[in-house]
């Protein structure tokens, strides 16, 4: 086996313009911009509407990014998706976590494809009804996870696929910021009633997906979970004196760490931890153990949907241990483009959502787990009803 084996295309797509996507914007703050610069970039698509919550702030993010001639006076999402002269196709949905799930299913039924940024809701009990809603429409559902994007992580999904892995029984991941609690942009990260989960939500989900979607996403049983907010209640965390607002640790009622233990189909252990703030340079590296071989995962600075450095691949070859280097793909897109695309893509051609929420489902129910598992202070079993 060589590293040919492994090698990942990176094909240039031809879009077809000729008809265009008409698309919505529901909430207007920080991560649509993100959003906007990726739509923007498309050339078959006309942004025609958005709507936010805060009056007069939709109508100042389309002019910031000199989108001209789009409805802006709604007064909730709602009326957005009732204004049948905008002949939506779909919509983006930009809003703090806990105003993921009501939208969504809004706009499901509403018979609109819908893109929703990360996390997929706060818990799973809203994933389960967003889920029920997205299989009446018959519509795309996707999740906004653009790290599958990245061909690195596309490159540890092939090398599980390929079974030089061989069984794989035990997974170490997470990630983390020694100093990071995400509020340049305000409080909605960190509050309760905004937030409702923190950095479990916010980057925890990317550590899992890595190592879930490489091993095929096999349903999780069992939740041993931990977290804490040691570093967001404290008025004298370094980043809050810098930015002057020591009044954000009495705002704080989210996570900033969460750890967990997790039991998967398979036989599969997951060991799990996460932080936005910590005294330390990382947690520690991804690895996927196996009976053939293993994979380690370099970690990064501040989790950010790729890989640290080159991976390598632990094996044997003719009774001899020995490793390989996996040495990192240089991406030519940017990874928010991509997810953009891939969404549109899905639309254009009835195709399937790029990030299908039946896999993020079992992602959302480790993230509730962890959280109820923490509360009661004790093993939890993770049970999904039918959708």
């Amino acid at each position: 086996m060589g590293l040919d084996d492994f090698k990942v295309n990176q094909e240039v797509k031809e879009i077809d313009a000729s008809k265009k996507l008409r698309i919505g914007f529901i909430g207007c703050g920080w991560i649509a911009d993100s959003h906007m610069k990726s739509f923007l970039k498309q050339p078959d698509i006309e942004i025609v509407a958005g709507a936010d919550l805060i009056p007069g702030k939709a109508a100042k993010f389309m002019e910031k990014h000199g989108v001209e001639g789009v409805k802006t006076d709604y007064a909730s999402h709602k009326e957005l998706l009732a204004d049948k002269s905008l002949n939506l196709d779909a919509v983006t949905i930009c809003t703090y976590n806990c105003q993921h799930a009501q939208p969504a299913i809004d706009a499901l039924n509403a018979g609109l494809n819908v893109l929703l940024e990360k996390p997929f809701t706060v818990t799973l009990d809203e994933a389960v009804a967003v889920m029920k809603a997205e299989k009446k429409s018959g519509k795309i559902l996707s999740i906004g996870f653009q790290p599958r994007m990245d061909a690195n992580m596309k490159m540890i999904k092939k090398i599980v696929d390929s079974g030089a892995l061989g069984q794989i029984y035990y997974i170490q991941t997470g990630g983390g910021r020694r100093r990071g609690i995400p509020t340049p942009f305000g409080t909605t990260f960190i509050e309760k009633d905004t937030a409702g989960i923190g950095a479990l939500g916010d980057i925890g989900c990317y550590s899992l997906d890595m190592v879930l979607n490489a091993i095929g996403y096999p349903k999780p049983l069992t939740v041993s979970g931990y977290k804490s907010a040691f570093f967001g209640t404290d008025p004298n965390y370094s980043h809050y004196q810098t930015i002057g607002h020591p009044e954000y640790a009495k705002l704080f009622g989210v996570d900033d760490f969460a750890a967990a233990f997790i039991r998967l189909e398979g036989g599969i252990i997951l060991d799990f931890r996460i932080a936005w703030a910590m005294n330390l340079d990382t947690p520690g590296d991804t690895i996927i153990m196996g009976t053939k071989g293993s994979l380690r995962i370099p970690s990064t600075e501040c989790w950010n949907g790729t890989v640290g450095g080159a991976m390598t691949l632990y094996h044997e070859v003719c009774g001899e241990q020995t490793q390989t280097e996996i040495p990192i793909i240089k991406m030519k897109d940017n990874l928010f483009d991509l997810k953009i695309r891939t969404f549109l893509d899905a639309i254009k051609e009835n195709g399937t959502a790029p990030v299908p929420s039946s896999q993020i489902l079992y992602n959302q129910a480790i993230i509730d787990g962890i959280a109820k598992s923490s509360e009661i202070g004790r093993e939890v079993e993770i049970e999904i009803p039918e959708i």
